[in-house]
């Protein structure tokens, strides 16, 4: 389970986190956690515990996304999880999909969707900026749901996650951070790695299977080189459910990694290069099967000969960094980077895509396709002791240029005209230490602009012209907090104000006018969202327990919904508040056993239309429900361990008899508990392992296709039944 940022943790613990206060003082008994992860090689108990405290000790000194710099997490105020290499590979022991992880180790990130697309998943009811070592792989211009993948997770050292709205990483981060950080080499010499894992439900076209290979070098001497390389691939069956049933086609069915990070150090400076290149497709043999919300049954799918290719998502992340451990007295670091997206998503007889000038009504097969480009400069330079001990300035400017698409690939027709976004943003950051007592207050100047040439929209929106045009916007954005350690007693506490910045889904709002003689200029709905998060936590460390725990308050005056009727997306500008619970706990229970519990609870308002009373519940698009997280790991031998993870997600009905319009909001979700086995031992020949997804074979609806008002029969999906994973890893 992740580690939570407030306090450092005893040791051997391999997680903290900072949600917060409401009801449930019973769970601070239940204080959770996990054993101590087994080495690649079987050690005595002295060399395990030195490795563990180091690990530890290595985890609270760095923490990258939280302040453009090194600092110990526990010095930082607000609610920030580090989610460590051996989580990773634990959790993928399950499954491989990155939401899964965040799902059980990020306490306010709402249930997987389990498919190629991520809409419905958030983070403390608003959307996450993810990041590839600081590269933006988010596309908030145009959010088609499918940037979720954009890694394979044997490149991931750890996963760092800043929840609550921020601005420290630019635009988008109006629910949290959450920054992928790809390993690097660590020993002299050279190293490889090999991983294959095979996966079934013992019936049907379920079966899946990943091989991998992983080259790693590190010279020795100051003026060192390092190099890593890892070239993957996998490939997985439709899958069944609980009942048997042949899952929807919406999924991943086959995936490749292609890695390389090169670096180079001279002294106190560094230079290093990093490209990954991802693809993620679909199936293109499969159609799905309606199912029927009435009477409870889901979506299905069968074989079948399709008249277009497979969705596909292609990813490519370069990066150019340099750093210099003593500049001018401080820490400086460059870096230049670039990135291309591309998803195509599924095709079909879209009423949206009807245009009788092309075909008759009801036989137009078309689909779409996204695609985002993005380069961009992010720069920081940070002082300790800036003539006073325990000062500490941080300067920095980042630049961000977008130019964002959508077309329909089968008609060649524009769905979305070419968005060009750039923005400069300077920034500034004072911190001081005094003791137990550590401040913290920063600006960034956000100044963006939005350029759209003049473009015709579709026919279901009336063939509209819409004139050119250019939006600008500036926002000031802050940030104040403060941590306090109370001696040595374990317990400390903090309270933080920050603000995030980002836009609304443009894309959504261009591809929808419908008034004659619009231009892009004079579109309200271009604003920018403006996000508060106020909050506050404490926290607790004993020998072996601790828990911390955090109450928040996110608010925007002028945040974004999407009202989805008859097919068609409109999105209203109105205000948008979220209150929320998080808590986190562990308990070393025993030398051999840890137990971890986190538990968040999220309550979102807003309104029906601008000028309307805040009485909605914010809906499953944006908002997941309450969730429990319980999870036990046991060392039962020195080289053999287990982990057994119940997740329980709470049901949860909103807005039951309300109406946007015309459109009914009804929402019911039922909920559902799932149990998660893995087990590893590290054997002479290397690491086997054995991971068992819905150990009881439960038979479930995922949370947004159960609850999403706007769902039909075609999207009523059900989560993936039983499923064995048998994995050999081994380095040498």
């Amino acid at each position: 389970m992740p580690q939570f940022a407030i306090f450092k943790r005893p040791r051997r613990a391999a997680r903290s986190s900072r949600p917060l206060p409401c009801a449930t003082l019973g769970l601070l008994t239940l204080l959770s956690a996990g054993l101590a992860d087994a080495q690649d090689e079987p050690k005595s108990s002295a060399a395990t515990e030195a490795a563990d405290t180091q690990s530890m000790e290595s985890l609270g000194r760095v923490v990258v996304t939280a302040t453009r710099g090194t600092k110990a997490v526990e010095k930082i105020p607000g609610a920030v999880s580090i989610i460590a290499r051996e989580e990773v590979d634990r959790q993928t022991l399950i499954s491989e999909d990155p939401s899964q992880l965040l799902a059980v180790t990020v306490p306010g990130y709402s249930p997987s969707r389990q498919k190629l697309s991520s809409f419905g998943e958030s983070l403390r009811g608003r959307s996450a900026l993810l990041l590839l070592d600081g590269i933006p792989q988010t596309n908030p211009l145009r959010a088609g749901g499918r940037d979720g993948y954009f890694a394979d997770a044997m490149i991931v050292e750890r996963v760092e996650v800043i929840s609550g709205a921020s601005a420290v990483q630019g635009m988008g981060a109006t629910g949290g951070i959450i920054n992928t950080i790809t390993r690097r080499p660590k020993q002299v010499g050279t190293r490889h790695g090999v991983e294959l894992k095979f996966g079934t439900q013992l019936h049907g076209d379920t079966a899946s299977w990943k091989a991998g290979y992983t080259l790693a070098h590190k010279s020795e001497g100051v003026d060192g080189f390092d190099a890593l390389a890892y070239l993957g691939t996998r490939q997985q069956g439709v899958g069944v459910d609980g009942d048997g049933r042949p899952l929807a086609a919406e999924s991943l069915h086959k995936a490749a990694d292609v890695f390389v990070k090169l670096g180079k150090d001279f002294g106190d400076q560094r230079v290093q290069l990093m490209f990954n290149r991802y693809e993620a497709d679909g199936f293109d043999d499969r159609a799905d099967l309606s199912g029927d919300r009435k009477s409870g049954r889901p979506t299905s799918s069968r074989p079948a000969v399709l008249k277009w290719d497979s969705p596909r998502t292609h990813v490519r992340s370069v990066s150019l960094d340099w750093s210099h451990a003593d500049l001018a007295g401080g820490q400086a670091s460059l870096q230049l980077f670039k990135q291309d997206f591309k998803a195509s998503f599924t095709g079909s007889i879209f009423s949206i895509f009807q245009d009788p000038a092309i075909a008759p009504a009801g036989t137009l097969v078309d689909r779409s396709e996204l695609v985002a480009d993005k380069w961009g400069l992010r720069s920081s330079w940070v002082r300790p002791d800036l003539g006073l001990k325990g000062l500490e300035l941080s300067l920095g400017v980042d630049v961000l240029n977008d130019i964002s698409s959508q077309r329909l690939t089968m008609t060649e027709r524009v769905w979305m005209p070419p968005l060009q976004y750039r923005s400069v943003a300077p920034f500034t950051q004072l911190e001081y230490e005094w003791g137990p007592l550590t401040l913290r207050g920063g600006l960034r100047d956000e100044r963006s602009r939005l350029a759209v040439s003049t473009y015709r929209t579709l026919a279901a929106y009336g063939s509209r012209e819409v004139m050119g045009g250019e939006r600008q916007a500036q926002k000031l954005v802050k940030s104040l907090g403060g941590v306090w350690r109370f001696g040595k007693s374990g317990w400390s506490s903090f309270a933080s104000y920050n603000e995030g910045f980002g836009p609304t889904d443009v894309g959504v709002v261009l591809r929808a006018v419908r008034t004659p003689g619009q231009s892009v200029d004079k579109l309200v709905d271009l604003q920018a969202v403006v996000t508060d998060n106020r909050e506050l936590g404490l926290a607790w460390r004993g020998r072996t327990a601790s828990f911390s725990t955090s109450v928040y308050r996110s608010h925007s005056d002028l945040g974004t919904q999407t009202i989805v009727s008859n097919g068609l997306g409109v999105v209203q500008r109105v205000p948008i508040t979220v209150n929320g619970f998080e808590f986190t706990g562990e308990w070393q229970a025993s030398r051999d056993l840890r137990l971890n519990a986190i538990y968040s609870q999220t309550r979102g308002r807003t309104a029906a239309g601008p000028n309307l009373p805040m009485d909605l519940d914010l809906g499953a698009r944006a908002q997941g429900p309450d969730k429990l997280v319980l999870a036990g790991q046991w060392q039962f031998a020195p080289a053999l361990s287990a982990q057994l993870t119940a997740q329980h997600f709470r049901p949860r009905h909103a807005n039951v008899g309300k109406l946007a319009g015309s459109v009914r909001l009804d929402e019911h979700f039922s909920g559902y508990t799932l149990l998660d086995l893995s087990t590893r031992w590290l054997s002479p020949w290397g690491s086997l392992s054995v991971g068992v997804e819905n150990l009881l074979d439960r038979q479930y609806l995922t949370y947004y296709s159960e609850a999403n008002y706007a769902g039909t029969n075609d999207d009523y999906y059900a989560g993936r039944g039983r499923n064995l994973s048998m994995s050999w890893r081994r380095e040498f």
